[in-house]
């Protein structure tokens, strides 16, 4: 049985005029053990989706349900069964490294002693500073304190809201080594994300846009699912470039992506057409060459088809 379940879901906030439809009947299933990504820019619905499924929140319509408990009826026994870490870091400032811990473990009638081996690969990174207040911890540091705090009562799905945001690149690179080795001990792990190379770190993701599941697939599959030739261009006058390739008929689609624009082609042409084509306008040497979707790309993609 998946351990969570959820079936359009729909949430809207405000009224009248001013309603905002966050969640527009978002459906998929997690099975026990996966590392699932949730994938989406802020605004996507993410965060929303989040506090449902931890019952913090109650949908509008649709059912969902963890560890096959319904999140509406069986919202207490949900509470005891999943760990939750939000996006913005939320426990005590002024308590200790160690009072944080000890605090979240009485809350769940347990203590940090009978669940230690659980947190220990992350705990004893930050255990030496064990005096330190949270306020004065690093952004690396409070977030490991913050998923120590999420797991010491031993949750078997755990919820990790935009855990990597704001963390430099080793911390994330670091994070998301500890994420791996809590999903060899058996635990259901959904993270959401607004970056798209973390996706390449999950079982499998759900793309969001808009309170929308754009696609629900392994991150392969994602990107074998783009079928479309893609070349990716540069030339010294990257602004001309791009005005240039958006007239050209064998384009289908074009933008801006790091040192390069990607440039989705119409079937039937190819990265010598393009080249061709340039140099027609006057490009002497621009760089073409054919290269393999990744998830950003197939995120545009899906968005622009929706």
């Amino acid at each position: 049985m998946p351990s969570v379940i959820v079936n359009n879901i729909t949430k809207q906030y405000g009224k009248k005029k001013d309603l905002v439809q966050a969640l527009k009947g978002v459906s998929f299933e997690v099975q026990q053990g996966e590392l699932f990504g949730i994938i989406g820019p802020d605004g996507a619905g993410k965060t929303s989706l989040f506090r449902i499924l931890t019952t913090l929140l109650l949908p509008d319509g649709g059912t969902a349900s963890v560890d096959g408990l319904d999140v509406v009826k069986d919202f207490k026994a949900i509470r005891h069964r999943v760990g939750y870490m939000p996006g913005r870091f939320s426990l005590y400032q002024d308590l200790t490294i160690e009072e944080n811990l000890e605090f979240f473990a009485t809350i769940f009638n347990t203590t940090v002693k009978d669940n230690y081996d659980l947190i220990k690969e992350i705990y004893s990174q930050i255990e030496p500073f064990k005096n330190r207040r949270a306020g004065k911890l690093s952004g690396g540091m409070k977030q490991k304190l913050a998923l120590s705090c999420a797991l010491i009562h031993k949750p078997s799905v755990l919820f990790l809201d935009e855990p990597t945001t704001g963390v430099d690149a080793v911390s994330r690179k670091e994070f998301w080594e500890m994420l791996r080795s809590l999903k060899r001990q058996g635990i259901t792990i959904l993270v959401s994300t607004p970056y798209m190379d973390e996706a390449g770190m999950c079982d499998r993701v759900a793309l969001m846009q808009n309170g929308e599941v754009l696609s629900v697939d392994s991150p392969e599959g994602v990107i074998d699912a783009f079928k479309q030739p893609l070349v990716a261009v540069k030339d010294n006058n990257m602004l001309q470039l791009l005005n240039d390739l958006q007239r050209y008929e064998g384009v289908k689609d074009a933008y801006p992506f790091g040192e390069y624009h990607h440039v989705v082609l119409n079937n039937g042409f190819s990265a010598s057409a393009v080249q061709q084509y340039l140099q027609q306008h006057n490009y002497h040497q621009p760089e073409v060459k054919t290269i393999r979707a990744d998830i950003e790309d197939c995120f545009i993609a899906l968005m622009k088809s929706a």
